[in-house]
């Protein structure tokens, strides 16, 4: 009888104190994590539902460009015409285009920002563009201008008369040349190797820049951290080069006949057809013309074209292993997946292999989220730890095993985020490498052959709890380079992982995924959209968690603070929220029996406080509770996210 009534005394302290904590509740507010922010703000061009409005517009042009690569001088000569449609409600006097090769001058504003010591930024400072024979026209009859400034990266073309709004047109042509730095920033550049030179070609010709209803031109210097923002359009490019160079390129090769023996020839075409990976030249054709060149002196064009791009880059060499295979797309359309690279990477588990993971990780990509558009997708071996371009990446020529289908993947990645979503990566870092980050998680799993660094979200919790951390907001030129890769790649990544795994649901998240995609492709979203089109198609309103998670550096820890008897077959379990971001609560209840159960209480349990009790009623024991069993969340102390078994044991 006395323990008897020792449980009831205890059961009506713990009463007293629920009550009180629920007392405290009233009075208390975190409805500040709740508010909403101004991405609910729809206007003509851009609706509150995060699609495109009624008026939306964009700007585009087209490229026609003839190029030739001095293997002697190390240079690029070449024209380029632009033909540009002024889509927006505004007329033109001018428009701003990039010369990104002027980045490697050494008075340029990324040369004179660059640390003393030197980053994954620096480049050559002997370079840039040599601009001549400059023509500015508008419409096919309007007057001729070849007025122009020049400023670092940027360069302002000025018409005789305005582009006229709602579909005006005009033409831009010139001549340009640019010696090819050796160490392009991690980007391009070239790279000697026993059989010749590697010539990673980007950013290469002179481009328009986006002209948007956000902030008008989008004129951020080329600095080094921050990548690209372009608009879409159709490319046709001749690049002539020494006739024992293979060239390979964004989009598809029109020329064949013209560049290849019909040896050659046929080998592609075999590859075209094949699941499995087929030489076009082998290790040991390298350097032997007579088999694999049409012709033994003097020089050769190849002719490349791709459609509704943001841009184009290419590779050239002597020194090209080359082999391909075929991509099969959903619709049931075949392209092809190819592979160039020296013998210094034709190592064991090596560039060998390089055609298999494209093939597969473009194969994912196309099924899982939005189905690929471009002809081909080419992986090139060069110095240059990684850099994406549509439908040709750059990849480390060191690169084996998981480092090389890791660097694969995500280069491929990218081609979903931004070349067919088109973000502004100048500003943004984060919607393209932190989305692309997302999806390689779930190709490599796919995979299966190596491990995926999201797998434990919770090996970041280091960084998250330091103080010299920057929220994703971050301009990537503007973070500290010890944090880039946190806030542009893994941060965000991160976020889209608990937002599927813990917070919407697979098959919500992905519904709102896809719609996202499909319905910005080949558009210009900004993070507003991004927000309202997820909760949107997912049906959450989501201010708490794209506050806390992507515009602050707060931290989530969820807390079990005791679980306690509350009369027969009843059991109060006690938790707070310690963080500065609010999460729902996934609990995993243990009974004596062994027999376990899943709560997934709302995130709206914080609105009114840091403080929940939630009554488990059960006829069975409970013996333990975990917060977040599967460790999908980045909490930062998980001491205190489980309730272990034994505590409140009858003695």
């Amino acid at each position: 009888m006395k323990n008897i009534w020792r449980k009831i005394i205890f059961s009506l302290l713990v009463s007293s104190c629920v009550w009180g904590v629920e007392a405290q509740q009233v009075t208390e507010t975190n409805m500040g994590k709740f508010r909403d922010i101004s991405y609910r703000q729809g206007t003509p061009y851009r609706t509150a539902m995060g699609t495109p409005g009624p008026s939306y517009w964009q700007n585009g042009a087209d490229y026609n460009i003839e190029a030739e690569l001095d293997d002697q001088q190390h240079t690029i000569t070449g024209k380029v015409t632009i033909n540009y449609r002024n889509n927006s409600p505004h007329s033109l006097d001018f428009v701003w285009l990039h010369l990104e090769q002027n980045r490697f001058k050494p008075d340029s504003r990324g040369t004179l920002t660059t640390p003393i010591q030197g980053n994954r930024y620096s480049g050559d400072v002997d370079g840039g563009y040599e601009i001549q024979n400059l023509n500015a026209t508008v419409g096919r009859r309007g007057a001729s201008s070849n007025r122009h400034i020049i400023d670092d990266t940027r360069m302002q073309v000025f018409f005789a008369e305005p582009i006229p709004a709602n579909g005006g047109t005009a033409s831009i042509s010139m001549d340009f040349n640019f010696k090819i730095p050796e160490q392009g920033m991690d980007r391009m550049g070239r790279l000697e190797v026993a059989d010749g030179t590697i010539y990673a070609l980007a950013q290469w010709y002179p481009k328009v820049a986006v002209f948007d209803d956000v902030v008008g031109w989008n004129v951020e210097p080329y600095l080094g951290a921050g990548e690209f923002y372009l608009g879409y359009g159709d490319f046709e490019y001749k690049v002539t080069v020494p006739f024992d160079h293979i060239v390979v390129g964004s989009g598809a090769l029109q020329n064949t006949a013209q560049v290849l023996p019909r040896e050659l020839q046929n080998r592609l075409n075999n590859a075209s057809k094949s699941d499995t990976t087929v030489y076009i030249i082998t290790p040991e054709e390298v350097g032997n013309t007579n088999l694999t060149r049409p012709r033994q002196d003097g020089k050769v064009t190849w002719h490349f074209k791709i459609e509704n791009s943001r841009d184009v880059a290419f590779a050239s060499s002597k020194a090209f292993i080359w082999d391909a295979a075929r991509i099969n797309l959903p619709s049931g359309k075949q392209i092809i997946a190819q592979s160039a690279y020296p013998k210094e990477s034709d190592v064991e588990d090596g560039w060998s292999r390089s055609t298999e993971y494209s093939k597969a990780s473009i194969e994912h990509y196309s099924e899982k989220w939005y189905e690929y558009p471009y002809p081909a997708a080419v992986n090139v071996a060069a110095d240059i730890g990684g850099m994406e371009y549509p439908g040709l990446n750059f990849c480390g020529y060191q690169s084996t095993g998981e480092s090389l289908w890791g660097v694969t993947d995500h280069e491929f990645g990218h081609n979903w985020f931004p070349m067919i979503v088109g973000t502004n990566e100048r500003r943004y870092a984060w919607m393209d490498e932190g989305f692309n980050t997302f999806i390689n998680h779930y190709s490599t799993l796919e995979f299966g052959e190596y491990p995926s660094t999201l797998n434990q979200t919770r090996r970041y919790t280091n960084w998250l709890t330091s103080r010299e951390r920057e929220g994703i907001d971050t301009y990537p030129d503007v973070a500290s380079t010890r944090n880039l890769g946190m806030i542009a790649y893994m941060k965000p990544a991160i976020g889209l992982i608990m937002l599927r795994e813990y917070i919407l649901g697979e098959e919500r998240f992905d519904n709102a995924f896809r719609s996202y995609i499909k319905t910005w492709a080949f558009k210009h979203p900004q993070p507003n959209d991004f927000f309202n089109h997820m909760e949107s198609v997912a049906g959450e309103n989501l201010a708490w968690f794209w506050n806390g998670w992507f515009y602050g550096t707060g931290n989530i820890d969820l807390s079990i603070d005791g679980v306690y008897p509350y009369g027969p077959g009843r059991y109060v379990a006690s938790i707070s929220n310690r963080g500065e971001i609010p999460m729902p609560i996934l609990l995993e209840i243990t009974y004596e029996d062994g027999s376990k159960e899943r709560v997934k209480l709302p995130v709206e349990i914080w609105q009114r406080g840091n403080q929940w009790n939630h009554l488990i009623q059960s006829d069975k024991n409970v013996t333990a509770i975990q917060i977040d069993p599967d460790r999908v969340i980045p909490d930062i102390n998980s001491s205190n996210d489980r309730w272990p078994s034994g505590l409140y044991e009858e003695n």
